[in-house]
């Protein structure tokens, strides 16, 4: 596996196809109000669409967006579990599809559009953002929470997360992902795209992994 440092992406989309393939993911999320930590794990499948892929079109038609302002998008699966959960009665698993449309002036930042949010069952799109040092920024606005998420490689087999959730009541979250790329997809993970296939439980990231 190549551990070397990963070259700044210079584009929303050069950034996941650096997460493209299969990653088990080790988490840990601090609920602020109540001083506690839970830990959690998950596999993860990402695929990188291309700008004309249908499931990029039908989102941004979704959300009233032109699709040939889109540079692409992805398809992202997973499975999970996190510390409470109750004995068959959660279920941290889904899919996903959402579209890239980057800024006309600077691709570096724009738009992520998704078919559907975690806190609403409505379209979502969310801002992104490159820094300075290679990391993708994500926010996402939704009428009773927000969340800020920044994702960024060490190395190419090594890719890391920190998110906050702060709902609108007073409740937040605090979680930090390290995520290992595997070489061969789990049996578990169901690879074929399917855009209608949704979270039952979420994991209050942007993206869904």
């Amino acid at each position: 596996m190549n551990q070397a440092t990963q070259a700044k992406p210079l584009d929303a989309m050069a950034f996941f196809e650096q997460s493209a393939g299969t990653w088990h993911s080790q988490r840990t999320t601090h609920h602020l109000p109540f001083r506690r930590a839970e830990l959690g794990g998950s596999e993860i499948y990402v695929e990188t669409l291309a700008a004309d892929d249908p499931r990029v079109v039908e989102i941004c038609q979704m959300h009233e967006i032109d699709p040939a302002e889109a540079s692409g998008g992805a398809f992202v699966r997973w499975n999970g579990s996190m510390q409470w959960d109750r004995e068959n009665d959660e279920n941290h698993a889904g899919s996903t599809v959402f579209a890239i449309v980057p800024d006309a002036n600077d691709p570096s930042r724009g738009k992520m559009l998704r078919e559907r949010g975690y806190a609403e069952v409505v379209p979502v799109a969310g801002r992104y953002e490159l820094d300075d040092d290679g990391g993708m920024i994500l926010i996402t606005e939704y009428e009773t929470m927000s969340s800020i998420e920044r994702f960024w490689f060490p190395s190419s087999g090594v890719r890391m997360r920190t998110s906050t959730v702060k709902r609108f009541g007073g409740f937040s979250t605090a979680t930090f992902c390290t995520e290992s790329r595997l070489e061969e997809t789990p049996d578990n993970l169901d690879t074929n795209p399917d855009a209608s296939a949704e979270a039952s439980q979420p994991f209050y990231s942007v993206l869904g992994w």
